[in-house]
């Protein structure tokens, strides 16, 4: 039998498991897995400058590719707890991503070693699994379990957490004859999607919600085929936006309390039955008022988490299934169905939504100087076609990109859906750009969000990774300024300074420009909204020719509010703008404004 570290066993694992691909920072404690790292060979290794940044890393690589499993590494102690924010975000939207520490050496665990914390404990909450190795033959087992929990059922992410002298300890272990474990997901039966398709038989305006499930599952492409089979509107989530194109004639919009589209709204209170796929029914899709949400409709619920079924409200019908699978059956019935004649005919419903789709807008074109943010995503839109993956976290900017932006594809909108950590977006942009190089990487920040991991930019600059970062910068904390109005205050939200090294840029603060050039990246400032466009092309033009990201950084007015409901209720939603009542007012709108 072979002898190796039980460090190179690791390594070795994570090869034979798939993945090539790590994020981190070395360190003493954990060191020794960076020397089996280096001398295994396989897996490459990009050299974050704070450990939160490697596992915002690590989740962004995951989200970019079907079947990718991103890993951070650190060392001991505070790399442990810096990474817990990486691990929420993760387990918060079901991805997965391995998280590996070193530790003290076991002798030492009780005796308050320097940088020895209990990180296993302390990341339960946010993982499958979290495991401190006590000894060093057990490695292989704890890596091949944690592979199997990351992807069976609803995945997400683990910790294993390693000892030094668990990691130098020799061990027996044979890597040819190694196997990954059978990955668990339950499975809809035959009789399931029946019962589930029934409910269409007495429906008039049935829709599908399309969660980031299907995403999970790689299923996009059934999820076209069923909406196509039977002529029903899907709503795309947060998450499962992308699972059919925006401009796809059953899109019917998104629906909630920020990130939702007038038009999405409209149609899903005008309906009567949901099929609820790969969804979770967040608040921020349902809002706080369930009676609003949930009246006059029946549901059913696809989930491959049992115990989600029924959490937020209980559905005529639920399923314990993986998306996949569920929409294969439903594929099947539905073919049958249609073929005897028995499916109803629901083209007159989802000709409304789409008719709701053409009348019910926002405006985007604004001239205003200071520039509207509207109009950054018109002209956004304008810029970056239907191959452009987007990645962006929190705030009113990612608000306002869910209302104006369009996504074509699954994974090519990357968002932190429920944790929504600030500092998110530059690491996540670099995980997701180092997964498939090919697919330009479009980044969205406001200026809080931008200057949190800013530091990040400088290994997209030292790995060359390029990308466009869209940076809008009103000197705010515009979302928390917004909610703050409902309490009568505006207190502890201001950025604004006169910056004495740069006083041509006025009350706004940090130099953005000078910094991102510091960190080895390059940078354009913008004021007009008319030259935004052409910066839009530079910026192309630079990642290209240059490797490295290129930060555009649109100069907003100070305040603007976005559509959104004051009473968390998705009925009930304000509109702060001027709404769109002529073509010219939306022009990039999916569909031509009818008047």
């Amino acid at each position: 039998m072979p002898r190796m570290t039980a460090a190179a066993a690791a390594v070795e694992i994570l090869k034979r498991e798939g993945v090539t691909q790590a994020f981190g920072v070395p360190g003493a404690a954990i060191n020794p897995f960076y020397r089996e790292l280096k001398n295994v060979g396989g897996v490459n290794h990009t050299l974050a400058r704070h450990v939160e940044g490697a596992s915002h890393m690590a989740e962004g690589y995951t989200r970019a590719k079907a079947g990718n499993i991103g890993v951070c590494i650190g060392t001991s102690g505070p790399a442990g707890t810096d990474m817990i924010t990486g691990l929420y975000s993760a387990i918060a939207d079901s991805i997965p991503i391995l998280c590996i520490t070193g530790q003290a050496p076991v002798s030492k665990l009780h005796k308050e070693d320097f940088q020895a914390v209990d990180i296993a404990s302390i990341a339960k909450p946010v993982t499958k699994a979290a495991t401190t190795v006590l000894e060093a033959a057990q490695v292989p087992g704890v890596f091949q379990q944690a592979f199997h929990l990351m992807r069976s059922g609803r995945p997400g992410p683990v910790l294993i957490d390693l000892p030094i002298d668990v990691q130098l300890t020799e061990i027996e272990f044979d890597p040819e004859t190694y196997e990954p474990l059978p990955v668990y997901k339950p499975s809809a039966t035959r009789a399931q999607a029946e019962k589930a398709l029934s409910f269409l038989l007495e429906a008039e305006r049935p829709l599908i919600v399309a969660g980031g499930g299907i995403i999970n599952a790689d299923a996009s492409d059934l999820l076209v085929e069923f909406a196509e089979l039977t002529n029903i509107p899907v709503i795309s989530t947060l998450m499962g936006w992308g699972t059919i194109p925006d401009d796809h004639e059953l899109a019917a919009g998104m629906v909630g309390v920020q990130t939702a589209h007038r038009y999405g709204n409209a149609t899903f209170l005008e309906s009567d039955t949901v099929i609820g796929i790969g969804n979770r029914w967040a608040n921020r899709h349902t809002g706080y008022n369930l009676e609003a949400y949930t009246k006059g409709r029946k549901f059913v619920h696809v989930d491959i988490e049992p115990t989600q079924l029924g959490k937020i409200f209980a559905p005529d019908y639920g399923i314990a299934s993986d998306a996949k699978v569920a929409l294969e059956l439903f594929i099947e019935i539905a073919k049958e169905w249609k073929a005897a004649g028995k499916l109803p005919d629901f083209s007159a419903w989802a000709a409304s939504a789409q008719e709701r789709k053409a009348t019910l807008q926002r405006r985007t074109h604004f001239d205003n100087i200071p520039m509207k943010p509207q109009r950054v995503y018109e002209e956004m839109n304008k810029a970056f076609g239907p191959e452009t993956r987007y990645v962006t976290t929190i705030g009113l900017s990612q608000i306002a990109a869910a209302q104006f932006l369009h996504v074509y594809k699954p994974r090519h909108w990357i968002n932190c859906g429920q944790a929504g950590p600030l500092g998110w977006t530059i690491p996540a942009a670099i995980g997701a750009a180092t997964a498939q190089p090919d697919v330009p990487v479009v980044a969205l920040s406001g200026d809080y969000d931008f200057q949190f991991m800013i530091e990040e930019l400088a290994v997209a600059a030292q790995h060359k990774v390029p990308y466009v970062h869209v940076l809008v910068n009103n000197a705010y904390l515009g979302l928390i300024r917004q909610a703050q109005g409902g309490l009568g205050i505006n207190f502890e939200v201001n950025l604004e300074f006169e910056n004495i090294n740069t006083p041509e840029i006025g009350v706004y603060g940090v130099d953005h420009v000078k910094v991102a050039e510091g960190l080895g990246v390059k940078a354009i400032r913008v004021t007009d909204p008319d030259k935004l466009g052409e910066a839009l092309e530079e910026a192309k033009k630079l990642a290209v020719e240059h490797q490295v990201p290129v930060v555009v950084e649109a100069i907003l007015e100070r305040i603007t509010n976005i559509a959104m409901s004051k009473t968390v209720d998705m009925s009930d939603v304000t509109e702060f703008e001027d709404l769109a009542t002529e073509p010219g007012h939306a022009p990039t709108a999916i569909k031509a404004l009818k008047v």
